[in-house]
């Protein structure tokens, strides 16, 4: 048995070379599960009875819910191209590609950002990832990517298959 097994097959586009879900950290569910309480118990003193417990019944699923939502974003890597939530690259259209530190990240994504580029920053995640665009056809001229794994995007991408 091999140590690396092999990428999965893609139902729709081939062997995938590199798949990450962007989520947020565990703890944050603790923390909007508190808020959430304190919201509900906001609400539950100020009526009685039934309606004291519709703050909790729609606080904590919402706030919960919108962590999940933020956390839902996938970085794709497969044979023929890089797909990002809804957004996909063909693989013949990447250039170059540069890891920027966290430490780096202010001014990648303030004073250097090329308003035409596009931008899928997740502000938990620390690297992220700039990848040229080398086709004229497509308006952007690169993409940032937050990733946490920046090696393994970049070693995905530079695999010509």
């Amino acid at each position: 048995m091999s140590e690396h097994p092999s990428p999965p097959e893609s139902a729709t586009s081939g062997r995938v070379a590199f798949d990450e879900r962007l989520y947020v950290p565990a703890w944050w569910y603790l923390v909007a599960a508190g808020i959430g309480v304190l919201l509900g118990a906001e609400i539950h003193m100020g009526y009685p009875g039934v309606r004291s417990w519709i703050g909790y019944v729609i606080a904590i699923p919402l706030l919960v819910g919108a962590l999940f939502w933020l956390g839902r974003t996938r970085v794709r890597v497969d044979e023929k191209s890089l797909t990002i939530g809804d957004e996909t690259i063909p693989r013949s259209a990447i250039g170059r590609t540069d890891t920027v530190d966290k430490r780096d990240k202010q001014v990648a994504l303030g004073p250097q950002l090329d308003p035409q580029a596009f931008l899928m920053h997740r502000a938990w995640v620390g690297p992220v990832v700039r990848i040229e665009n080398v086709d004229p056809a497509i308006d952007e001229p690169y993409w940032i990517v937050s990733t946490r794994d920046p090696a393994g995007l970049r070693a995905a991408l530079a695999r010509r298959d």
